[in-house]
This record gives C-alpha cells, structure tokens and sequence, in this order.
C-alpha cells in the first residue's frame, strides 16, 4: 500500500524510538502510596521531635532532674525503641512476606494513631509521667518495625519494573519532605497548644491508613519461596561477616553514628543551651533532613562516579568535624547551618554506602544483606542516642556532643587503615572488577 505524503510545508511526525518512561505519579496506586507514606512520616516525625521534648521537660520540671539527669532520661529513650527494633525486625520481615501488606501498614499506622490520641489526652490533662512517656515510646518503636518492610515492599508490586527507580527516588522525596516539615511543625504547633500536635499527627495517620487502603492488595510471594526470617538473618549477617568489603562498609556507618549521634541531646540544646524552646526543637530536628534532601538533589542531577570510597570517608569524617563544631556552638542560627551541613555530609555517605552495597552483593543475597544494613542503621540511630544521654549525664551535653564528633574522625581514619578495600574503591562497580583492572 501507498504511504499518503504529508501536506507541503508539513513536517512528518515520526515515532520515538525511545518512548519516555512515564512518572510513577501516572498511577492512580502509587499517587495513594506516595500520599500514605508523606502523610505518615510527617506525622511520626512531628510525634517523635515532640516526645523527646515532653521527656526532658518533665524530668526537668516535674522529677526535679538535673541537666545531666534528664539527659540520660533522653538516651534511655533511645534504648527503650531500639530494643523493639532489636527483637522484632526477624518477625517484621516475616509478617510483611507472609501477611496482605496493606493490612500490616495499616494496622502499624493504627498503633501510632492510638499511640498519638493517648499523649494528646495525657498533654490536655496535664497526667505525663516518665513511665508512660517511656511505654508509648516503646510502642511506636513497635509501629515503626513493621510500617518499614511492609511500606517498602509495596512499591515494586505496583509500577511496572522500568518505573521502579523513579518510584523509588520519588518515595524518598516524601520521605525527606516529610522529615523538614513535620519536625518544624510539631514544635510550632506545640508552642501555640500543646495537645493539638497529637490531633494533627493522629488526623495525618488517618489519611496515611485510608489512601493506602486504596492500593489495590499486595498479595504476599507464593509458600515455596518462603524461608524462616531468622535463618534468612543468619544467612545475612554469615555473608556479611566473610566478605571484609561489605563488613567494612556496614560498621562503618554503624560504629561512627553510635559515637557522635546528637539529635537525642537537641532537647537539651533546644531548652537549656540555645534557649530557643519547642520551636526552635522542630527547625533544629528538621535542618538534618534540609541538608539530606538538597545532596539528595544534586545526586540525582549529577551523580558521582570516580573514587566513591575515599569521597565515603571524607563524608563520615565531615559529619563527625561538623558535630564537634555544633557541640561548640552557642548561637542558634550557626547550630542550624552546622545540622544542615551534617545533614549533607550523612546523606553523601549513605548515598555511596547504600549504592556500594547493593552492587557488591549478589543477587540472592540482596535482601539479607540489606536486613543486616538496615539493622545496623537502627542500632546505630538509638544506641547513639542511649550513648549521647549516657554521656552527658556524666560528663554534660556539651562534651557528650563534641567527643562523640572527635571519635567518629577517629573511628573514620582506623576504618581507612583497617579496612583499606574502602579507599580502593575507585567508582560503583563490584570490588572483584574494580581489582582487574
């Protein structure tokens, strides 16, 4: 058959030969989950930065605690969610493989809202004690356990496999939104009454639990390729454990946040240091998050490439410098830009880190390595916490903070001459052909 010319003076529309990938956001399913996930994260993150608050000024103002008192209260409240984290992780997994996911989140996001209601009603009656702060907190660590796996392993169920990268960098877009404007939120809302934060974070995991209703169900894998969480573990850390490149990768990130971890002490700061209130609390929680999204960014435009290793080291060096600096500091606004900076520098490392071990793992052990990481990161989260209210109580907040920031140099610098496979690594590719070449 003939092909009809175009009119003169037409030019002729030719297909792409490369169509576009459409945006995540072109699904109806994942604009429910993206909506879920910011919703949730503001909500938690405007609970957790008011919760620490509420602690240290309770043990301050109704125990009669000292500064270094009501620290050590802040890092026990790190401990009491760590543990939660600790034994329930195994379980986690298991549930999110074995059970309809939408239902796990949204029952993990029910925990949260009924712990939220309960804290409003203690705030507007004036009943907190540190035993029931301590057991809520307690209870969110378990919310938060089984919200992560299950949230995680929607996603690839409900875009096309070409449209999962940009899912996933969308979802970490809501993430880190979310963690700038729900602290910052919190502490405002807090300031002008302080049982309205609870109302907010509660009508906010509402939402979250009815639009991820909405996903169409995400049925979990067929029973044969299940296997017992704990052996998967197991198998994990074994792998982990043998292989020194990843080992060194994994405690590195651990080793140095457990050492120089300061946001359980930003109360401390905000309070009696800074003198800037629950307000200032909310900016000096979320600045971290400010400088995370703005690497975050950057990244996504122009990705590095050449000697990742030593750019990780020199990131984790820099996150420990600039806790020292803030340790130091004593005018509110030089804190801000020196969290935002540590913000950046922990973003770069993760960043590197997270990428290094993905293509550094074979296929089949993907995601019992990424369990043994995603556990350390928890460990190393409220451990530090439990480490910086330890501290302080000994030795006061100040020298808490800016020693925790010279021993992550130090743990940086032993980590390079331990482990010299980190400087090596000159781009993302796997160590084995990197040595090759």
């Amino acid at each position: 058959m003939a092909t009809i010319p175009p009119p003169e003076g037409v030019e002729p529309v030719l297909p792409d030969a490369t169509p576009k990938t459409p945006s995540p956001l072109s699904f109806p399913d994942y604009r429910y989950y993206w909506l879920a996930r910011f919703t949730a994260v503001m909500a938690t993150m405007a609970m957790v930065v008011v919760i620490g608050y509420q602690l240290y000024d309770t043990a301050r103002t109704d125990y009669g605690m000292s500064i270094r008192e009501a620290s050590f209260q802040l890092g026990l409240l790190g401990l009491v969610q760590f543990i939660p984290l600790a034994i329930l992780t195994p379980v986690a997994g298991w549930v999110a493989d074995r059970f309809e996911r939408r239902k796990v989140a949204i029952f993990a996001n029910m925990i949260d809202l009924a712990i939220a209601v309960l804290l409003g009603w203690y705030t507007w009656t004036d009943g907190l004690t540190l035993p029931l702060l301590f057991a809520l907190a307690a209870l969110h660590g378990v919310a938060r356990v089984f919200v992560g796996p299950a949230m995680s392993a929607i996603a690839p169920n409900i875009v096309p496999p070409a449209v999962l990268p940009r899912a996933i960098a969308m979802s970490s877009i809501a993430w880190q939104s979310a963690s700038v404007v729900g602290p910052a939120a919190g502490g405002l809302i807090y300031a002008a009454h302080p049982a309205s934060v609870y109302v907010f974070s509660a009508i906010l995991l509402a939402i979250s639990a009815f639009t991820i209703s909405r996903v169409r169900p995400v049925l979990p894998p067929p029973s044969e390729v299940r296997r017992h969480p704990l052996r998967e573990m197991a198998d994990g850390l074994q792998f982990t454990w043998r292989e020194r490149f990843l080992l060194g990768t994994i405690t590195l990130d651990l080793f140095a946040v457990i050492l120089s971890g300061a946001t359980a002490l930003l109360p401390v700061f905000a309070r009696d240091i800074l003198q800037t209130g629950s307000e200032g609390l909310g900016f000096l929680r979320a600045a971290p998050a400010v400088g995370a999204a703005i690497v975050a960014l950057g990244l996504a435009v122009r990705p590095i490439e050449r000697n990742v290793g030593v750019k990780m080291l020199w990131a984790v060096a820099a996150f420990g410098a600039g806790t020292v600096a803030f340790g130091f500091s004593s005018n509110f606004f030089l804190s801000l830009g020196l969290l935002v900076l540590m913000g950046a520098a922990d973003m770069f490392s993760v960043f590197v880190r997270g990428t290094l071990i993905q293509l550094n793992t074979p296929d089949h052990m993907r995601g019992r390595v990424s369990a043994v990481s995603g556990l350390a990161i928890s460990a190393s989260n409220e451990l530090g916490e439990m480490r910086a209210g330890s501290m302080a109580a000994a030795f006061g907040p100040i020298p808490a903070i800016v020693v925790g920031g010279v021993a992550a140099i130090g743990v940086t610098a032993l980590w390079a001459w331990i482990f010299p496979e980190l400087r090596r690594a000159r781009t993302f590719e796997p160590q084995f052909k990197q040595q090759t070449h």
